[in-house]
């Protein structure tokens, strides 16, 4: 591994300008009821960003309370699918013209790649909000052919006011994930950020104003998960709790939205995802493809393939090569185009993944390349590689979500399938080998919400995401997700005139 870019640093340290730090209520930027704010820190050095307003239960009340009369009395539901996808579209148009400035804003603040953030976050948003633009006005029920002399007809209807709980870890591509498919039903909405990455969910709050969409239709409210989270998954005016996040709050979402008025919920949640290389593969093609499973995004993602399964017939090969191929791996300052790998989000994370790798080295698995801090100042963390690690280890068990990978040797395909659901979790997997009957027995066997073959994080809008298990329920992404923001209400009525009217 490469020392840490320092480039960027030692020019000055690049500081977009922070615009909005109030709630987004009913239209307007509002301080928080109480007056309180929270600090957001800049993860490549510890310091402080700025402070925004730290919403909680009130202004939470404030926020469903404009949701509800949108809803309810307001033009966006009753408005038909064209003009709807006029306004996102005009709305895509705002982000794609202020590209530049959000993607510095996310790297500012998530600690995330600029480069990649600008082709990957941004574009994925602009898509997002383009294509479900596009189904607003194919939203269409169905003709029941019904066993007696009766008529009936499904009519799909917008579910109501829902509450978006946003991660930090992709807080753009999340926002619109959630928030636009939801537009297209005719849904309001509340939106709470992550309290680690608050700011451009402000942008993009004044940005759909701005485009045309009613007040009242967006509202976001930055503060914490135990606060402002709690009141948004318990509040008896919304209908509706979208969450991506950790399986423990999960769990607490799913406990509050019974204990209220039994809304419905989908959860994104963590992962522990396996890749699974076979002998009979490129070894070169499959350490590049592995090597990106888990560092992406330094390790920040929920599908990362932190399970590195290895045949034996090339495990040692492959081994040597991932070795030398992350000589070049370049950690540093996200701003810098030659860095491949940013600081991680908060000092929270930084110290969690420190203590995971501490347990890896406790626990007798072999250190192959990183395991330290890395830089002066700063969240940076050496791309982790442990090899000789057994299934009962904590590294191979728990989500670490940061730059570590677990790398384990396997004989046969029953063992990989067998080893591969081995998890509570059943978010995503890999398969790398040129055998399409190894390809299909695999697909079939693992347990897991999305499968790639010979290739890793390759994401469509067009494409539904969802997990198994203790990863969670409910698609995100493609029309399995506009659908989940609706209510399917049935009509049936006599064919022919009733006698007894």
């Amino acid at each position: 591994m490469e020392k840490e870019s320092n480039g960027a640093a030692e020019n000055g340290m690049k500081r977009p300008q922070i615009k909005f730090t109030q709630l987004f209520i009913n239209g307007s930027f509002v301080d928080s009821i109480s007056g309180k704010k929270f600090e957001t820190r800049d993860p490549r050095t510890g310091e402080v960003l700025v402070s925004v307003a730290e919403g909680d239960k009130a202004d939470v009340d404030l926020a469903v309370a404009a949701a509800r009369q949108a809803f309810d009395h307001g033009k966006w539901p009753r408005m038909s699918g064209y003009d709807r996808a006029r306004i996102m579209m005009r709305f895509a148009d705002l982000v794609e013209e202020h590209l530049d400035e959000l993607a510095e804003l996310e790297c500012l603040d998530a600690g995330k790649l600029l480069f990649l953030t600008k082709i990957i976050d941004l574009d994925t948003a602009i898509r997002t909000l383009r294509y479900y633009a596009g189904a607003a006005d194919k939203i269409h029920g169905e003709t029941l052919k019904m066993s007696s002399e009766m008529h009936g007809y499904t009519l799909k209807e917008p579910i109501g006011v829902v509450g978006h709980i946003i991660p930090w870890n992709f807080p753009t591509i999340m926002f619109f994930t959630k928030v636009a498919p939801a537009l297209a039903a005719g849904c309001t909405m509340v939106v709470k950020p992550a309290e680690q990455t608050p700011l451009t969910a402000l942008y993009y709050a004044y940005l759909a104003h701005k485009a045309g969409i009613p007040e009242g239709v967006i509202n976001v409210i930055t503060g914490f998960g135990t606060t402002a989270g709690a009141a948004i998954a318990s509040h008896m005016d919304i209908d509706m709790v979208s969450f991506t996040g950790s399986t423990a709050v999960g769990r607490l979402i799913m406990e509050a939205a019974a204990k209220s008025n039994l809304k419905s919920v989908s959860l994104e949640l963590g992962g522990k995802s396996p890749l699974i290389i076979f002998d009979d593969t490129d070894v070169d093609k499959a350490v590049d493809i592995a090597r990106d499973a888990t560092f992406f995004n330094k390790g920040e993602a929920c599908i990362a393939a932190s399970r590195i399964f290895v045949q034996e017939g090339i495990y040692g090969q492959f081994v040597e090569k991932l070795a030398e191929n992350m000589k070049s791996w370049v950690v540093g300052d996200p701003f810098d185009p030659r860095v491949n790998q940013g600081p991680q989000v908060d000092e929270a994370q930084y110290q969690k993944i420190l203590q995971y790798i501490e347990h890896g080295k406790r626990e007798g698995a072999t250190l192959l390349t990183g395991g330290r801090p890395c830089g002066k100042r700063g969240y940076y963390i050496e791309p982790t590689v442990f090899t000789d690690v057994k299934d009962d280890m904590l590294i191979a068990k728990d989500e670490i979500f940061g730059p570590v990978m677990s790398v384990m040797k396997f004989k046969t395909m029953e063992e990989a399938i067998e080893r591969a659901n081995d998890t509570k979790y059943g978010l995503a997997a890999g398969i790398v080998t040129k055998d399409i009957n190894t390809v299909n027995r695999l697909t079939r066997s693992i347990r897991a919400g999305l499968i790639w073959v010979n290739c890793y994080m390759q994401m469509d809008v067009d494409c539904p995401f969802g997990g198994f298990k203790m990863s969670g329920h409910g698609k995100d992404s493609g029309l399995d997700a506009l659908y989940k923001y609706m209510h399917v209400k049935s009509v049936v009525m006599p064919i022919y005139n009733s006698p007894w009217l």
